[in-house]
């Protein structure tokens, strides 16, 4: 089930969801909690700079800014302006300082300095090359540092095959994506500390892989169910 749009398709798409973009958290029954558990995964400190790819209007924001405070900083990439417009309002409203947005393809991004944790949240299965923006953000990652992803994906199971209709009448409708990523095989390239955790009967996960070394590689790998 694979619906990779070209940017240009996707960037248009969500500039028209923007406006309602929490409204989907409620259709998709997003868990409650899953964005700050996301958040808690990548351990992050106070002073720490972090990287959202694809930090959409924001909504990860006060998670990140209260893992980092004022002294650390929040680096957030989007290919949609619109969404990034929400965002910086609501930089503007809470007068977060510490945050610095820009409009980028994640398959080519730069950020300037390294970074303590990377974040990709409910955006690795719509993008058109997925495993090319997880390249690029490891690049910037430091060493015994994370990087998580958070997204959807079908149940295993009855549940999957039932609600796969649904989820591809979804998918075409928001571009959702390929629900069928499996980002965990991506980051066996550069790290075996890979760590699951699948939430709400397996239609969400969180996903960690740990960069143990300047090489990317990592130690014995790990699982854990939710």
């Amino acid at each position: 089930m694979s619906y990779h749009y070209d940017l240009d398709f996707i960037r248009a798409r969500y500039n028209r969801l923007a406006a309602i973009y929490p409204l989907f958290e409620v259709i998709l029954i997003l868990p409650s909690g899953i964005r700050a558990r996301a958040v808690q995964r990548l351990e992050l400190k106070q002073g720490d700079r972090v990287l959202e790819v694809g930090c959409g209007t924001g909504r990860n924001l006060p998670h990140l800014q209260k893992a980092v405070g004022p002294a650390g900083h929040i680096y957030g990439i989007d290919y949609c302006e619109g969404m990034l417009t929400k965002a910086r309002q609501l930089c503007e409203r809470q007068q977060w300082r510490n945050v610095s947005l820009s409009h980028q393809d994640a398959a080519q991004m730069s950020v300037p300095e390294p970074v303590d944790g990377v974040l990709f949240s409910l955006c690795y299965t719509v993008m058109p090359e997925p495993r090319q923006a997880l390249k690029r953000a490891w690049e910037y990652l430091r060493p015994n540092k994370h990087t998580v992803i958070m997204d959807g994906k079908l149940a295993p199971g009855l549940l999957g095959r039932l609600s796969r209709p649904f989820v591809m009448l979804a998918s075409k409708a928001t571009v959702l994506g390929d629900l069928d990523e499996q980002p965990w095989e991506d980051l066996k390239e550069w790290t075996s500390r890979i760590e699951v955790e699948e939430v709400n009967w397996g239609t969400y996960y969180i996903c960690r892989g740990t960069k143990t070394d300047s090489s990317g590689r990592g130690g014995a790998p790990g699982r854990v169910n939710g």
